[in-house]
């Protein structure tokens, strides 16, 4: 009973000690003034226009987001942060929506978190920590981007191994958590997708070891597995068996003319008996070794770096910035604060409360195009049929 009530109090204690850095639901129509569209990254007839809206499908009318409106266009905008924000002592919780209704085939769809900057002048070349979200661009490239910049590389460090994304056309949540025990994980839909260490997952570090260059493999080291057997001799007369025989069961056309198509030769086929150019059989090396392995060393360069979960320091800004091929993406439901628990109510609360009414409403509409191409297609085939009985009728 005891367990029970500390569990629940320590479970408390940690959400009410949650600290919220920004959330926005699209709700009200005063989020204009919240966000900041550039002007002084592309030229107007580059950007397209962010449209307010719940989409096309959705389980609440009421309940909007921002969506791209144009195809083949940039996309940028921004909000401040409620204050500045530094993960040191704290989890990183980062939470979007993203829904695509135009069946992506080509563009982003990710956040980005930043430092001080120009609104005005957000674009792909402004400065930022952490980028997160899905990019699609072809079937081959559909990934979750996990981005951080580490400024001892002074460099946008790439996740090393893809994280999956969702590419239907229905809400999904994108959710990611940086710890200070230098752990992070991506969840989507709040189902875990990926999860480790800082350490292994990007390049951060030099690596802890390297091969010792003051070795070579030794000259006379044999890591042939297999060698020729020397008692293994060519047979007599292998050399000439032909690799093509003319075709026995081959008979004369009853038409040939000799006189006139020449002598008949039967047509040529695999000889059954030629089996390739003769090599000797393979045995086993007996001053085989094996694999010769590098001996490493510790690497010198290698340096521990104790803020390596420090992946916003002092961040002022969130925004979109973004080109689309084919625009349709909607995005909801942003959170940045230092509580996984916060982060998950909050996704109750919107996200969860509405995909069943979004799913249903998805399937009707799906579900009355396919009835209206198949009407269609079924009054194309009559006025097909139609104008074939008129061409008989015509003939007689």
């Amino acid at each position: 009973m005891i367990y029970h009530y500390l569990t629940a109090a320590l479970s408390f204690a940690a959400c009410t000690s949650a600290k919220m850095y920004f959330k926005e639901d699209f709700n009200d129509e005063n989020w204009r003034s919240r966000w900041t569209v550039p002007t002084q990254w592309k030229s107007e007839s580059e950007m397209g226009e962010w449209k307010w809206t719940a989409g096309e499908w959705y389980g609440d009318a009421d309940d909007k987001g921002i969506q791209t409106s144009e195809d083949a266009r940039f996309y940028g905008i921004s909000a401040k942060l409620d204050e500045p924000f530094t993960n040191s002592d704290r989890d990183l919780v980062l939470q979007m929506s993203v829904k695509h209704e135009q069946k992506l085939d080509c563009g982003g769809a990710y956040i980005k978190l930043l430092g001080d900057m120009d609104q005005s002048s957000f674009g792909g070349d402004t400065p930022y920590q952490v980028m997160f979200g899905p990019d699609v661009c072809g079937p081959s490239n559909r990934k979750t981007h996990v981005i951080f910049n580490y400024p001892p590389k002074d460099d946008n460090l790439l996740i090393k191994e893809q994280v999956k994304c969702e590419t239907d056309q229905k809400s999904h949540l994108y959710t990611l958590v940086v710890k200070p025990d230098h752990t992070f994980e991506v969840l989507i839909d709040m189902k875990s997708v990926r999860q480790g260490t800082l350490e292994d997952n990007w390049d951060f570090l030099e690596p802890k070891e390297i091969k010792d260059p003051s070795v070579s493999k030794p000259a006379d080291w044999v890591d042939a597995k297999k060698i020729p057997d020397p008692e293994d001799v060519k047979p007599e007369g292998y050399d000439d068996i032909p690799a093509e025989i003319p075709d026995p069961d081959a008979e004369m056309p009853e038409d040939w003319d000799e006189e006139e198509d020449g002598a008949w030769e039967a047509p040529m086929i695999d000889n059954p008996e030629y089996k390739g150019p003769w090599k000797p059989r393979m045995i086993d090396n007996p001053e085989y070794k094996g694999e010769w392995k590098h001996p490493m060393i510790p690497n010198p360069d290698y340096v521990e770096d104790p803020d390596l979960h420090v992946r916003c320091k002092d961040c002022t800004h969130i925004g979109f910035e973004l080109w689309q091929v084919t625009a349709g993406t909607l995005f909801d439901d942003i959170i940045l604060t230092d509580s996984l628990e916060e982060a998950k109510e909050y996704a109750d609360a919107t996200f969860f409360k509405k995909i069943d009414g979004e799913k249903e409403m998805f399937d009707e509409i799906e579900q009355k195009k396919k009835e209206e191409a198949a009407k269609i297609a079924e009054e194309n085939k009559a006025v097909e049929d139609d104008e074939y009985d008129d061409e008989d009728h015509d003939e007689l």
